[in-house]
């Protein structure tokens, strides 16, 4: 039996709650499957979208509103198999039973597997979308293979869009889902496009990324506990090396610091792919400027990494309040972009209550009064860290099957939680 035949019998409960949003939806209203939803959402936010699947139910659609497309960002769309009914598909992003049985291999784009997008992540997008539908917007949720070249991807967003015109559309997009975006609106035929909202997108690049690649950013570290096979330095250099978006979120070069320069990088280590690394130099030639269509909610006073240096033990990273908890505030924020602030979580965007209303006034009126629309901080407070500190953070092993309901659904909500670092404020002299 073939490797790739041989997943098509691997079926999991995360396989049988790969379901599309307008099933999910449907369950909402009707309260069947309603333990199994509970496990997947956590109690809390099951009841929240039940209340909103009931509000979008009850509130017709506005034609002369834009038809919106809500684009994840890395990680936000489900990756796995297609299979025939009546079997469901094989999800392997984010299945932790896959991950516990070393599966995520098949994401490496040199497995062989054939893995394609399923549909949003809708833990982390139903909810948006539900609020949208509940405004009287009709919204789709549009996934992708967020292991692409973003500019690939942002051609074929471009071609849906296409598809969709002339009516009037927009966008709602969430991290690196605005860089794809900002490059679907700089090809031809998405004049239609009215409107374009980023939430916490990387618009300058983040040292998220990078971490990822170094395999001491949280959610690699955090994979790497339930794969019993491999360390989160052998999950970033066999597997997340290899995706081309990553490295082109990478920031752009700074003071003579070039991250796309693999001499610029530790000796030890995962070490990058010069051919990637090269690829991001590209992208950051080809990034289209910001077009008058876009309005950019930034994150700000989470402890974020805002700035990296070289170090004996890796790279060293500041960390700060000023961003989201991901992307710094500077890189999401560019200069001369309509631009309002929020506290919520990178993670959080899509999710915070606030930031949804305050999108729906700028679908509706191009402005909104309910976040700030300046910043500032005086904070001095910072804490540097290493890779090799980081590296070093307590990570045992998780048997996912042992972990109650309660565990597995703090360990998905803390997928991404930074590291436990104090910020204090320099000693002057």
């Amino acid at each position: 039996m073939s490797r790739v035949a041989a997943v098509t019998d691997h079926v999991t409960p995360y396989d049988r709650l790969g379901l599309s949003d307008a099933a999910v939806e449907q369950l909402l209203r009707t309260g069947e499957q309603r333990a199994a939803l509970e496990a997947y959402f956590g109690l809390g936010e099951y009841r929240e979208l039940v209340e909103l699947a009931a509000a979008a139910a009850q509130c017709p659609i506005d034609r002369a509103l834009p038809h919106v497309f809500v684009v994840p960002g890395i990680l936000g769309s489900l990756l796995g198999l297609r299979r025939r009914a009546p079997l469901p598909d094989d999800v392997v992003w984010l299945d932790p039973l896959d991950i516990q049985a070393g599966r995520l291999a098949l994401l490496d784009p040199h497995s062989g597997a054939p893995v394609e997008p399923l549909g949003a992540v809708l833990y982390s997008h139903l909810k948006l979308k539900l609020r949208l539908r509940a405004a009287g917007f009709p919204v789709t949720l549009y996934a992708y293979d967020w292991r692409e070249d973003i500019i690939t991807l942002g051609e074929s967003l471009a071609a849906r869009l296409r598809e969709h015109a002339p009516r009037p559309a927009a966008i709602v997009a969430h991290s690196m889902g605005g860089l794809v975006s900002r490059i679907a609106l700089a090809q031809g035929g998405t004049a239609h496009v009215t409107r374009a909202v980023l939430l916490g997108t990387p618009n300058f690049g983040a040292f998220s990324p990078l971490q990822a690649l170094r395999g001491t950013y949280a959610v690699v570290r955090n994979l790497a506990r339930l794969d019993p096979g491999r360390s989160a330095g052998e999950l970033a250099e066999r597997i997340f090396g290899a995706f081309p978006s990553l490295y082109q979120m990478l920031p752009a070069a700074a003071d003579g610091f070039d991250l796309t320069d693999p001499r610029h990088w530790p000796d030890g280590g995962p070490a990058p792919r010069p051919a990637l690394l090269e690829r991001a130099r590209r992208f950051h030639r080809a990034l289209p400027a910001p077009d008058e269509r876009l309005a950019v909610i930034a994150g700000i006073g989470r402890r974020t990494v805002t700035a990296v240096a070289r170090g004996s033990d890796g790279f060293r990273y500041t960390i700060t309040s000023g961003g989201d908890g991901t992307v710094p505030a500077e890189s999401a924020a560019p200069p001369g972009m309509q631009t309002y602030y929020t506290r919520a979580a990178h993670s959080d965007l899509t999710l915070d209550g606030p930031v949804a209303a305050a999108v729906v006034d700028l679908l509706r009126f191009g402005v909104t009064t309910r976040l700030p629309a300046r910043w500032s901080s005086r904070a001095r407070a910072r804490a540097v860290i290493s890779d090799a500190e980081l590296a070093a953070l307590p990570a045992g092993k998780l048997h996912w099957a042992r972990l109650s309901a309660r565990q597995r659904q703090a360990f998905l909500d803390g997928l991404n939680e930074p590291p436990p670092v104090r910020l204090r404020v320099p000693r002057s002299g």
